[in-house]
């Protein structure tokens, strides 16, 4: 049966939010603020600060607060600077844990100035991992400098479609460039394809000529922000619709989508109603649900997410569960729709790394082959590379899924200093996005111009700093006049709201519940 999809895209001054809705329940979330700017797929000119050969890798200044990580394993001759020689090979001594000495070649020295692109966003304390094997991703084609073979996306399945791509990628591929052919390009005319390529051709002759003109460290190429890349990966012609709340962010992607995919402007909408967007489409109690460790499975039973410093563990439980068969047939039921539910959170929260998940146990080998193979099946959905293990005889699931990015975990919240980060409370950002979502709907759901906040000291610095102040933005927006007071005694998180007209405290009547 085919799955209804929509993307809807939430856009303000603290944060931009897109939701991929699939049947009406929320897949997938992305979210981007002005202090954490995406920096995945940005090409830096940046300096090797220090080649490590023990660990087969360089660290490399892009000019950010933390060097990136460059692995030998992704370093290519495109990488270095253009008009000097080739680098030299340098062969390291390395001595495995065993004792035994060996010998590596590494392609790189101190000092030496690099071409890299980012490849995973830095993460807590680390900073990005890079790649000297840049790319440019188009609508339907990703661009190879450097390399002299084509590839076709995997998720292209018909073999009448992949031999015609295969044709197509074998006239138009400049000498001296590698091509991957997009999911997209699928039942796209080769002039399409060829159009996107001298785009990107275009882009390629730019960069080079900034190659040889800026000095190192320094950005080489900003990628699309976040709400655009989602546009140009997942906007496929079986997206139903693209709403979008923001008219001048409407403007910039009806723009975008004339040029690169004209055929997806039916499915482009401006969202008009009072009601905010994420409401009206029941997303931000899903959202808000994001963050919780306990997750209750359909029909009985419940998952608990971990996450630690090495790994993220996920624990199954039967809760209260019983059913009517005997103890091997209710554990299998339960671990069923474990899988199916572990594999949409990983998806959902973004979560990559190492996973581990602590299936309840099965005693029948068939059984434990059932789970495998639910929750291989699962992640057929998942764009995100991912390898599993199957079951082991303590029910354990080992796992690894591509993390490009930081969990939404740690985009939602920031480390609390009085527990040493064993907890987690909100971040400011979403305390003020939270305050400003519980204004929203204070203003659309009774219509009054005046309402009295008490929040915490901290916040009403974070509010009222500035000229800007982003309290004066708030009124602005919502039309409505906010007496703002302090409570020391109030947790950071905590608003408290006070209604002239109805003379009462109405704090918990306009929450997220």
């Amino acid at each position: 049966m085919k799955v209804k999809k929509e993307i809807i895209i939430n856009a303000s001054p603290t944060e931009t939010r897109i939701a991929m809705l699939e049947d009406g329940d929320l897949a997938e979330l992305f979210v981007e603020r002005p202090q954490h700017v995406r920096t995945l797929g940005n090409m830096y000119k940046g300096i090797v600060r220090k080649v490590v050969p023990g660990m087969q890798a360089a660290f490399v200044n892009i000019g950010g607060e933390s060097d990136a990580f460059l692995h030998f394993s992704d370093v290519s001759d495109v990488g270095n600077t253009g008009g000097a020689s080739p680098t030299p090979v340098v062969e390291m001594v390395i001595t495995e844990p065993s004792g035994e000495k060996r010998t590596t070649r590494a392609p790189l020295r101190n000092g030496q100035e690099i071409i890299v692109q980012v490849i995973k966003e830095p993460i807590g304390s680390k900073g990005p991992r890079v790649t000297s094997q840049i790319s440019m991703a188009g609508r339907y084609l990703v661009l190879i400098p450097g390399q002299s073979e084509s590839g076709i996306s995997r998720r292209i399945t018909q073999i009448e479609e992949r031999r015609r791509l295969r044709a197509v990628a074998r006239t138009m591929r400049p000498k001296g460039f590698g091509l991957i052919i997009r999911t997209v390009s699928a039942n796209h005319e080769s002039e399409e394809l060829k159009s996107d390529l001298g785009n990107l051709m275009e882009l390629w002759g730019k960069l080079e000529k900034k190659i040889y003109e800026q000095k190192a460290p320094s950005l080489i190429y900003q990628d699309l922000s976040m709400a655009f890349s989602v546009v140009r990966d997942l906007c496929t012609p079986d997206i139903a619709s693209l709403v979008v709340d923001s008219r001048s962010l409407y403007g910039e992607i009806e723009k975008y989508l004339k040029e690169v995919s004209p055929g997806i402007l039916n499915s482009l909408s401006l969202y008009k109603g009072k009601t905010p967007i994420y409401d009206f489409y029941r997303i931000e109690q899903k959202i808000e649900s994001i963050i919780s460790r306990r997750v209750h499975l359909e029909g009985g039973g419940y998952i608990v997410i971990d996450h630690t410093e090495a790994m993220v563990v996920v624990d199954v439980n039967s809760g209260r569960f019983m059913g009517k068969q005997d103890h091997e047939e209710n554990s299998l039921k339960v671990n069923l729709r474990a899988a199916r539910e572990v594999a949409r959170q990983l998806r959902l929260r973004d979560i990559g790394g190492l996973i581990v998940v602590d299936f309840i146990d099965l005693e029948d080998d068939k059984n434990r082959r059932k789970v495998y193979e639910e929750m291989k099946r699962e992640l057929t959905r998942d764009r995100a590379k991912t390898d599993i293990l199957p079951l082991s005889e303590f029910g354990l699931m080992e796992m690894t899924r591509q993390r490009l990015r930081p969990a939404l975990l740690y985009t939602f919240n920031e480390p609390c200093p009085t527990c040493q980060g064993l907890g987690m409370v909100p971040s400011m950002e979403t305390i003020i996005t939270r305050l400003e979502r519980w204004i929203n709907r204070f203003r659309h759901q009774t219509k009054e111009p005046r309402v009295m906040l008490t929040v915490h000291p901290e916040v009403a610095k974070a509010l009222t700093m500035d000229m800007k102040s982003r309290l004066r933005q708030l009124m602005l927006k919502h039309l409505i006049y906010i007496k703002l007071q302090e409570d020391a005694t109030l947790r950071e998180d905590e608003i408290k709201g006070y209604s002239y007209r109805q003379k009462k405290d109405v704090s918990g009547e306009f929450d997220v519940s």
